[in-house]
């Protein structure tokens, strides 16, 4: 495998109704070129993608989820479900993601992403968001690759922030963490994509919240199961 560099410039959207989730994301986002923070709803924006947190059978039975699938009809929790028993056999792992088409002008798709197992499942103690926000992402360029150009705008929420009950700075810290691999590299597989955040954040716990962890895309020798030198910086 090697560095990969995205084709198209994907402009990104962090969206949230949470005041503390928005504060937290333009402290951590704070040096990070192509990405929009504004307070609002996530179904205002008018994007090619929405992300959506969601839990490992794709139920889209609450929080965001719910929003979404009130907005574009229960046909979509049917598309986002056949996905994932194509793809995960009907169980999809936290740090993996689908995306699908949504039948509607905006957004044409939704990328669904789950931070947990079942639904509100408690995952503060986890690194989820990361796991998710990085599968979300690679969607991206999945989707890419089969329809070039296809997505060039993506909204996210404050992942794991609501129901998965993640404190606002750690969700925007780990999320943050998640993006940074989306310009560098495309996993070739689920497992090397958890395996490199795993191993290089399996310490995070014992570091001051304010630290920004970035992630180093696997070497070829490495093949994203070893574990990596990372790149810490803090926070602005």
């Amino acid at each position: 495998m090697s560095t990969y560099h995205a084709q198209y410039p994907l402009r990104v959207v962090l969206t949230d109704l949470s005041a503390t989730v928005v504060e937290s994301w333009r402290s951590a986002f704070a040096d990070t070129p192509g990405v929009e923070i504004r307070q609002g709803s996530i179904l205002s924006e008018p994007v090619d993608a929405w992300v959506s947190p969601t839990n490992s059978r794709g139920r889209m039975d609450g929080g965001t989820d719910g929003a979404i699938r009130r907005h574009l009809g229960a046909g979509i929790q049917l598309r986002v479900q056949k996905a994932i028993r194509a793809r995960y056999a009907g169980l999809m792992p936290v740090g993996g993601a689908v995306c699908v088409p949504t039948g509607a002008v905006t957004p044409r798709y939704l990328i669904s992403a789950p931070t947990m197992e079942s639904s509100s499942q408690n995952v503060s103690e986890t690194l989820n968001v990361a796991l998710a926000c990085a599968a979300a992402f690679q969607a991206v360029h999945r989707q890419n690759m089969v329809d070039p150009g296809s997505i060039r705008s993506v909204a996210l929420v404050g992942m794991g922030a609501q129901t998965g009950r993640v404190p606002a700075r750690v969700c925007a810290n780990l999320m943050w963490s998640g993006y940074t691999l989306f310009n560098d590299y495309c996993f070739k597989s689920d497992v090397d994509l958890r395996a490199t955040i795993l191993d290089q954040l399996e310490d995070i716990e014992q570091a001051p919240p304010t630290r920004r962890v970035r992630l180093t895309p696997p070497t070829d020798r490495g093949r994203g199961r070893g574990r990596s030198q990372s790149q810490s910086q803090g926070r602005r």
